[in-house]
């Protein structure tokens, strides 16, 4: 289970001034639960994916992995996440297998134990054809599934993924969305933002939305729905921060809508 309460990162300006990215958010996300995180560019939900992850300390509030405080005990909680980013990095001169490996050690897992996994890995996310192959010669697709293997070598209670199918084609894109489910499914609980409103839909029962730093909106789809009434989930977002535009992927529907969207 992810618990976040009150969560707040102030950035220092060069004139003196300070940025508040993040202001007292909270949310939490149950195990078995894909939860969907929504907000437009710049609106701090990036910074608070860093911070839940450990990669930021946050300036006050609190994150609870598994009922561990990510401040206290940081190194132990990363071992319980799997973290990626739409533009995670990869070893271009290592092939995904030496990747897996790789990390496999970092995680001190067993080599039996890390062989199997990885064998696992690999044919969960069709990655057969171009697991031997150097990273820096495959495709994105490719790589963003040898990103999610990465992510996933430790077999993480909790996955927390930012903008995990940005710039995939269609097929990679449903292959990923699909693994997703399945780990939800197994008992994980998934943090995910998206750009594309029709993964949040189909994906998510509930979903957060923030704007300015600050979370406006949380809960069911369904409730926001009735909130707003409205049904198109780009109109519930535009409905709730009071915004006459934003970009939207709304691949279900049609062409974006477009001016200054969500990331």
């Amino acid at each position: 289970m992810i618990e976040i309460e009150g969560l707040t990162k102030v950035f220092p300006n060069p004139d003196g001034t300070e940025k508040v990215a993040v202001d007292g958010v909270s949310f939490r996300v149950s195990a078995g639960e894909i939860y969907g995180l929504l907000g437009p560019n710049g609106a701090g939900k990036t910074t608070t994916l860093r911070m839940i992850s450990g990669l930021l300390r946050p300036t006050a509030g609190r994150v609870r992995i598994e009922g561990r405080d990510v401040t206290d005990h940081p190194e132990e909680v990363k071992r319980h996440i799997g973290y990626l980013t739409a533009n995670t990095g990869l070893y271009s001169r290592l092939t995904p297998l030496e990747v897996l490996d790789y990390f496999a050690t970092l995680y001190d897992i067993p080599r039996p134990q890390a062989r199997a996994r990885i064998e696992q890995l690999v044919a969960w996310l069709g990655m057969g054809s171009f697991a031997r192959l150097r990273c820096g010669a495959l495709s994105t697709g490719q790589k963003q599934r040898t990103s999610i293997a990465r992510a996933l070598i430790a077999d993480p209670r909790i996955l927390v993924l930012d903008e995990p199918t940005l710039g995939l084609d269609v097929l990679s894109n449903r292959l990923i969305l699909e693994f997703i489910r399945t780990q939800s499914l197994a008992g994980k609980a998934v943090l995910l933002s998206t750009h594309a409103l029709d993964e949040i839909d189909t994906l998510c029962r509930r979903m957060g939305l923030i704007h300015n730093g600050r979370l406006i909106a949380e809960g069911e789809l369904d409730a926001l729905r009735a909130e707003t009434g409205k049904a198109r989930l780009s109109e519930v977002f535009l409905a709730l921060v009071d915004a006459p535009e934003a970009v939207f992927v709304d691949r279900g529907v049609g062409p974006a809508q477009r001016s200054a969207g969500p990331s």
